[in-house]
């Protein structure tokens, strides 16, 4: 940039004569205005020379250390303690990422204090987040907007690292009478993620939009005994308040976070916020970032929703970076992290066995819309709409996450099978060698409203295992397999552009490199899978098709076991 500066003076003062001659303007007035512009000018030019084409990226899977049990609120310098615990163990990942040339770390949802609160008993944990555009850097004056030492710690950390932080913790602010939404307890509380840039600067704040389901059915009100086998009891009845989480209210409208660095734009979401158009979709499809930033307290659901498999297909559907940063609780089937891109995962972690914390890193491109892999645009019906209908011998009725999905099996090693329900028909083409004569593959279709923990609308084709021989246990989970598929290929007539593509493999293991998205709508396999399959999904989401949901403070959780729970 500097090697510009004496050509360019030198025009300037060539230029400076001839300048006030034609306008009539002192030569120093002139200087003075073309010099300027040129100031400008060689700025620009020189932050484009800072813009990187990839970047390296980090997100923490964190063990959280739980509060206690607890009836009545804690003192603060209680719930400080807690939140330092937490951080101590941040702090540790935070410097290993910098170490390893991470221009960012992602932390989960729920990492710094943990849950099981009630309002009351989470108030003590929160501080006041002011606006990024305060333009605050909590590190050197952290009491400018009362006391944060939680926002404090987190930009020294990301100043003292060189690296930008992304945590999630809580936000209060006061309200009254005037205000017709203000809670009883004359205070908004939110769960909210920050993110502090390389200076320690407060670069971002977003408030959950999901924070409870809209109840549409006993079924979605209220609740598990098993969930979290301690549940707060109300009245004889056990109501899981985590699940729901009464403890947050909802901003009036969601929130849509965005700001630019050298290394692509960025948006932010949490949690399950990923399942609905606003904000998550709405940040691409509107707003143009290139990575989206997410902590979660994600439980698993087989055989759609697990955290990996959901989370790296939703990547690839909306062909975006996604940073994805899960609580670590194998107890309440919490776990899966990842970093992943448009064509793929570039390093993700699942394990349902150990305690254990795990930092990930990986290189991604700034702007993925640019790589040599991307997939500009994919047609998701075309294929499925140009061929006829395959014929099959028999379809049954069966339960996945309470949705009625239209099943066939899979009967021999090749074969070519189309199974229905209403507009949408799921074509699949398939090859085995050695199938185990235990084991059950079905094709399934599912068109219609999901109604359980919340009402939005799905069209799916899936490829699955059944657990048992039993085709009525087909869309239960089931973990492990024996069956490889040499080749397959799975379309389907979706009604909506939205549609994430999903392989599974035995173990709950992700499949990188060994399937591919056509622009005619077709997943196909590149080759043998290394792992037994589990599940091919094309999990469509219909946002148009989504009744209105209006904001509101009730519970919803639900009813369901912990193997078929899913944090909200």
């Amino acid at each position: 940039m500097c090697r510009l500066c004496p050509v360019l003076l030198c025009c300037i003062l060539c230029l400076t004569d001839i300048l006030s001659l034609l306008a009539g303007s002192s030569p120093a007035m002139i200087f003075f205005q073309s010099s300027l512009y040129i100031f400008v000018f060689v700025l620009t030019v020189g932050r484009r020379s800072l813009a990187l084409e990839k970047y390296t990226a980090a997100v923490y899977e964190h063990s959280v250390i739980l509060p206690g049990r607890a009836e009545k609120p804690v003192s603060y310098e209680e719930a400080l303690k807690l939140m330092n615990k937490n951080i101590d163990v941040l702090e540790e990942a935070i410097e290993t990422a910098a170490k390893q040339g991470a221009h960012i770390v992602v932390t989960p949802e729920d990492g710094i204090y943990g849950f099981y609160f009630t309002r009351e008993t989470l108030y003590p944990y929160l501080e006041d987040i002011p606006d990024r555009l305060v333009n605050w850097v909590p590190c050197t004056d952290p009491e400018r907007f009362g006391p944060a030492p939680v926002q404090e710690r987190l930009s020294c950390l990301a100043r003292d690292n060189s690296i930008y932080v992304v945590a999630n913790i809580g936000d209060k602010k006061p309200c009254n009478h005037t205000d017709s939404r203000c809670p009883r307890d004359g205070r908004y509380q939110y769960n909210t993620n920050v993110v502090f840039d390389s200076d320690g600067k407060l670069v971002a704040r977003y408030h959950k939009a999901r924070t409870s389901p809209i109840p549409s059915s006993p079924l979605s009100l209220c609740v598990s005994l098993s969930t979290f086998g301690d549940p707060y009891s109300m009245g004889g009845v056990s109501f899981n308040l985590f699940m729901s989480e009464l403890q947050f209210d909802s901003p009036k409208e969601p929130e849509f976070v965005t700001w630019d660095t050298t290394f692509g734009k960025f948006g932010i979401f949490t949690c399950f916020d990923i399942l609905f158009h606003d904000p998550a979709v709405a940040l691409v499809s509107k707003h143009g970032v290139d990575t989206i930033l997410f902590p979660t307290a994600w439980m698993n659901v087989l055989p759609h929703l697990t955290a990996i498999e959901f989370h790296s297909a939703w990547a690839m559907g909306m062909g975006v970076n996604l940073l994805s940063a899960n609580t670590h609780l194998p107890a309440k089937n919490m776990t899966g992290s990842g970093i992943y891109a448009p064509d793929g995962s570039r390093a993700y972690h699942y394990d349902a066995e150990s305690e254990h914390g795990r930092l990930l890193v990986a290189e991604l491109y700034s702007h993925p819309s640019l790589s040599p892999n991307y997939i500009p645009t994919v047609n998701w019906s075309f294929y499925a709409s140009t061929i006829e209908p395959f014929p099959v011998d028999t379809t049954f009725t069966g339960l996945l996450f309470f949705d009625k999905f239209t099943f066939s099996p899979l009967t021999g090693e090749a074969g070519n099978l189309t199974v229905c329900q209403k507009d949408l028909c799921c074509h699949l083409n398939y090859r085995i060698t050695e199938q185990q004569e235990d084991e059950v593959y079905v094709l399934g279709a599912f068109d219609g409203l999901h109604e359980i923990e919340g009402e939005y609308y799905l069209q799916i084709c899936t490829l699955l295992k059944c657990p048992t021989t039993d085709l009525q246990t087909c869309g239960q989970p089931v973990t492990m397999a024996r069956t490889h598929f040499d080749a397959f290929s799975l379309s389907g007539t979706f009604g909506t552009n939205y549609v994430f593509p999903e392989v599974l493999l035995s173990g709950i293991q992700l499949a990188p490199g060994e399937f591919q998205v056509m622009s005619d709508g077709q997943l196909i396999s590149l080759n043998r899978t290394s792992k037994p399959l589990l599940t091919v999904t094309l999990f469509g989401r219909w946002y148009d098709k989504d009744p209105p949901h209006l904001q509101q403070d009730s519970p919803g959780c639900f009813e369901q076991d912990s193997s078929q729970v899913l944090h909200l």
